[in-house]
């Protein structure tokens, strides 16, 4: 299999969308990855869409000079264990599973290659990910820029120290959802209020996005935005003040410090 530049081990929905960028921004072209999957439908599948060669035996791409793990958490270990003898002294490996740490994925391949791992969220999926990338053992400067370079075009990545894995964990990976829920709350008002479910969905969904437009663009805090869009005695001052009566803000502070403690616990 000589020639192949990456490997990529699991076809879920993550390894998919960073394929499908990789392509689509000409950083890796096809005929230098290959992609390991266990579900003959799902090879099948990539390999008609993406026209990538799809195999079923992970050591393939597990000889690669950068690989790629995108399996579930649950299954890391049984992979590492089956790659271990083949992947190369030299090789980029990153990771994407959560709460997996370098320290376990470098025990389990027996102290082979150059770790990196990386904290996705969900917006990977629609090109507007947060990547947040932790060196790993013998993980050095050009092996986190070319783990960057991949990432990047999947939205935006930063580098971080894997000390704090759990804070970016609760904030990056989890954050998307505090949105959905908030989002929820949102639209379930809204129909409460009279709307009918679209307009309420449509409502809230461009307050979402213009929101992060401004707080993306503007050099100002978010305690400043806030206070610029609430105008006193104004009904977002009413809407301010119950939430503030509820302690929604000391309860969202709460919600992702237990995010953060649970992303601490290790898990094989």
């Amino acid at each position: 299999m000589a020639g192949y530049e990456l490997g990529i081990i699991g076809g879920g929905r993550m390894g998919e969308a960073i394929i499908r960028a990789l392509i689509d921004s000409v950083i890796c072209s096809r005929n230098t990855m290959v992609i390991s999957d266990p579900d003959s439908h799902r090879r099948m599948s990539l390999s008609n869409d993406l026209r990538l060669i799809c195999v079923p035996d992970n050591r393939i791409p597990a000889s690669c000079r950068c690989v790629l793990l995108a399996v579930e958490t649950r299954v890391m270990k049984q992979v590492l264990e089956e790659i271990a003898p083949i992947v190369r002294e030299d090789a980029l490996i990153i990771s994407i599973a959560p709460d997996i740490s370098t320290q376990f994925l470098d025990e389990a391949l027996g102290r082979r290659g150059h770790i990196v791992r990386v904290i996705l969220n969900a917006p990977v999926l629609v090109g507007a990910g947060m990547s947040a990338l932790c060196a790993g053992p013998r993980a050095g400067s050009e092996d986190l820029k070319r783990a960057q370079r991949i990432f990047s075009v999947c939205g935006q990545t930063v580098i971080v120290d894997e000390k704090l894995a759990g804070a970016v964990e609760a904030v990056s990976r989890c954050g998307p959802a505090y949105l959905f829920y908030l989002a929820e709350a949102m639209i379930q008002a809204g129909v409460t209020e009279g709307l009918d479910w679209e307009t309420a969905k449509t409502l809230t969904e461009q307050a979402c996005l213009g929101a992060a437009k401004m707080l993306s663009e503007s050099t100002e805090r978010p305690v400043v935005l806030r206070m610029q869009a609430t105008s006193p005695g104004s009904s977002t001052q009413q809407a301010i003040s119950a939430l503030d009566t509820d302690g929604v803000k000391e309860s969202l502070v709460s919600a992702v410090r237990a995010a953060a403690a649970k992303s601490r616990e290790f898990k094989e």
